[in-house]
């Protein structure tokens, strides 16, 4: 006699995933450092302030304004980092910003010395925080995930 053959299991569903894939955490740094860069221009701009420029208040208004940008821009880079899932739309506006920005220093500025590479690290970060897992991580869902 022969035992009752027990009916095969399906394959298990995946799961979403709960950490930040490497692309969304190689796209974090790079918000960062943009974030980090705004917030050092700030800063050079409030030692310009106070070594005497021609025009302190509206300098150090200058300051300010990119002390925000960069904060925020950082704080989102770090958000991102530590795997929280609001912050991919964030710097995902930042990089349509600053794709803009580089258009602009590219074409009607006539310097694509800086425009170009601005665009090209814009386009990458977005295209990093667009793939498949990225998608699947920030929705929690496996609809995106390649079988």
């Amino acid at each position: 006699m022969t035992p009752p053959r027990t009916p095969p299991t399906p394959p298990a569903e995946p799961t979403p995933p709960t950490q930040p894939p490497a692309s969304v955490r190689a796209a974090a740094a790079v918000v960062c450092l943009q974030g980090l860069l705004g917030v050092l221009f700030a800063v050079a701009l409030l030692v310009r302030a106070l070594s005497g420029a021609e025009r302190v208040a509206e300098v150090l208004g200058e300051a300010g304004y990119f002390a925000v940008l960069g904060g925020a821009v950082l704080a989102v880079g770090v958000a991102l980092l530590r795997g929280g899932r609001w912050a991919r739309t964030p710097a995902l506006v930042v990089q349509l910003l600053l794709l803009g920005v580089a258009w602009y220093a590219a074409g009607p500025s006539g310097r694509p010395e800086y425009g170009v590479p601005v665009g090209v690290v814009c386009l990458a970060v977005g295209a990093a925080l667009l793939t498949p897992r990225a998608r699947a991580w920030a929705y929690r869902s496996t609809a995106d995930l390649p079988p």
